[in-house]
């Protein structure tokens, strides 16, 4: 049976719904097939593992006693796995059992947010040579840099909203220039933090006041900003893509009840829906057959364009006449169950896909030619030129 790390929280501003996605999964996949253990890295960057981890109230009550802070590594004895040491400064008792090292056979990064979603946490479980779910180092930086993934989607041609951005360091030396240049785009306005998700550091703005407070606000996120124009009284539809490469499914389009523009991170989480948000759901959405094939189909392509693989949404703004790709989310709140389940996939068979897809892509990349021996360092020539 393989055992199955859930990696959830992170030092991100999105921990919290992290542990709801992570806790879902670990309430849902098959225990026939795996054996699931929770693996918590806290807002400080410590990686912890233990039983009490397994528990919702354990983080209500932020009472973290009976866990073991550990280190991720490659393990020496399986190196398709990942090893888990205890931290070198863990003080064992005299007479306690010896702790030696946990291993995980496959990852899911239940994660959301910078530096868990957007490759860092990919290029640990790279270098420790273990599968793991959702999309790459790449990928994963694509999805989370808004303004990367959008000059991805315009060169494969798919339709994005008028944008600029720039970099903190310009907007200080001359803001007039860029509040001029997202002037011209015309109000109103959509101002982003580049690599955040859930909404936070995001505002409207309606002139150029409004403009500098929201750049403002972003700033104190990102040093990249994005502003967008704002499609009035849009509705949003949603899309999730599940497959690897070429190999892709969508599921049914949804549209949030009630949604405008954008939610607040409060608006979206704060309530008890367990991550599925405040907001109501119609799945399908209301559109007409011909709308939701063309939205699938955009959003297969948005998937393969920026090479993902396992299951990620891709979110859509439709003013009436035309269809834009917003964005695309790697590693969506509750793995999207809720856009599989009516689509024919119950929320454990959609974790056992995603295992699947994790150990065939591992596979695939490690049949790569990763060295090439060559004796260059004893045929290098004396000296060093001048």
């Amino acid at each position: 049976m393989k055992k199955v790390g859930i990696i959830i929280g992170g030092k991100s501003v999105e921990h919290e719904v992290s542990i709801i996605t992570g806790l879902q999964i670990f309430d849902n996949i098959d225990r026939t097939q795996y054996n699931p253990f929770i693996i918590y890295i806290d807002k400080q960057g410590r990686w912890l593992i233990g039983t009490s981890l397994h528990q919702i109230d354990t983080y209500k009550k932020k009472k973290f006693d009976e866990v073991i802070e550990v280190i991720p590594w490659h393990n020496p004895t399986n190196k398709k796995s990942l090893a888990l040491y205890p931290h070198p400064d863990l003080k064992q008792g005299l007479f306690s059992k010896k702790i030696e090292k946990t291993e995980a056979d496959v990852v899911i990064p239940a994660v959301h947010g910078t530096s868990v979603e957007d490759g860092e946490l990919q290029g640990i479980l790279e270098t420790c040579g273990v599968p793991y779910c959702f999309p790459d180092v790449k990928a994963s930086a694509l999805g989370m840099d808004k303004v990367s993934m959008k000059k991805v989607f315009v060169a494969d041609k798919l339709p994005v909203v008028d944008c600029v951005w720039f970099y903190k360091s310009q907007y200080l030396k001359d803001m007039e220039k860029y509040l001029e240049e997202a002037s011209q785009i015309g109000f109103p306005l959509i101002v982003k933090p580049a690599n955040l998700g859930s909404s936070v550091g995001i505002s409207k703005a309606h002139n150029t006041e409004e403009l500098r407070n929201s750049i403002e606000v972003a700033l104190h996120y990102d040093k990249k900003i994005l502003i967008e124009k704002c499609i009035e009284n849009p509705r949003e539809i949603n899309c999730a893509v599940l497959g690897y490469e070429d190999d892709v499914i969508a599921s049914l389009c949804e549209e949030p009840v009630g949604w405008r523009e954008f939610l607040k991170y409060e608006d979206k989480y704060m309530s008890g829906s367990k991550g599925k948000g405040s907001e109501k759901r119609v799945i399908p959405a209301d559109i007409p057959d011909e709308l939701a094939h063309e939205i699938q189909e955009l959003a297969k392509k948005a998937f393969i364009a920026i090479d993902a693989s396992g299951t990620s949404r891709v979110d859509f703004l439709y003013d009436g006449k035309n269809i834009f790709v917003n964005e695309i989310n790697t590693i969506p709140g509750s793995i999207s169950f809720y856009l599989w389940e009516p689509s024919g996939i119950p929320f454990k068979e959609l974790i056992n896909r995603l295992i699947d897809i994790a150990i065939k892509k591992h596979e695939d990349e490690s049949s790569n030619i990763k060295t090439y021996d060559v004796d260059l360092l004893n045929n290098m020539a004396k000296g060093v030129k001048k």
